[in-house]
């Protein structure tokens, strides 16, 4: 049995692992979905004072809580900062990271630094418009999620980010991944633009390992089945 801990990104919640969760269990699994504050059910926590530092401790928390360890930690695309927090903070509670077409910070860099420059500006305008501290959510499309029941789901439960998780530094003590296993799922159908610069530092990193899903960014909602299988396999 493995354990896993299956952390969402931007602009979802514990919901987006609903399908995941369930065959990771019927496998014989543990399984925990943490929801980072302001977001999914704890939307009702959203406020301007919430920085990627929440996000990194928010996770740490939960590992110590649950009494976590040998964890496959999975981030799914803006989680790949908080699981690279962790990482550093906590590593004898994690056996292997996983980044689920996820981003990839260094030490110091900000969200932003690694997303497509009119990507970047286009949420700072969102947010401004919106209120200021928070970044209303693009359309399931915007995520590689088709027409369909998983879409119209995703559109009611989709949320408000925290702009300034975007704007907050990754401060690590140790190089990125603290030496542990780790793996990339680059999803390549389609591939999710703004994660250009994260896949070719995937690609150059040592000791990381590439691994590739046929579907979209949004790989546990488009083909939940595959992405568990592909998790399942990465714990034998």
């Amino acid at each position: 049995m493995a354990r896993f801990v299956l952390l969402h990104g931007a602009f979802h919640g514990a919901w987006c692992w609903r399908d995941v969760a369930a065959r990771l269990r019927a496998g014989g699994h543990d399984v925990t979905t943490p929801t980072q504050t302001g977001l999914g059910e704890r939307r009702h926590l959203l406020s301007g004072s919430i920085t990627l530092e929440t996000f990194v401790e928010d996770l740490v928390q939960h590992l110590a809580n649950e009494d976590i360890t040998a964890a496959m930690l999975v981030g799914h695309s803006f989680a790949g900062h908080a699981i690279t927090g962790a990482a550093d903070r906590v590593p004898a509670r994690i056996r292997h990271l996983v980044y689920l077409d996820a981003a990839l910070l260094e030490h110091g860099e900000i969200p932003f630094d690694r997303s497509l420059p009119e990507t970047a500006a286009e949420r700072e305008r969102e947010a401004r418009a919106f209120g200021g501290f928070a970044i209303p959510p693009p359309p399931p499309a915007a995520f590689g999620i088709p027409p369909g029941p998983e879409a119209e789901r995703a559109a009611s439960l989709l949320c408000p980010h925290p702009l300034r998780t975007f704007q907050t530094p990754l401060m690590l003590r140790n190089k990125p991944g603290n030496g542990l296993p780790a793996t990339y799922v680059c999803c390549t159908d389609p591939l999710y633009a703004n994660l250009a610069s994260s896949r070719e530092r995937a690609r150059r990193r040592p000791g990381m390992a590439w691994r590739e899903l046929a579907t979209g960014h949004d790989a546990m909602l488009t083909a939940p089945a595959a992405t568990a299988d592909l998790l399942m396999e990465l714990a034998r």
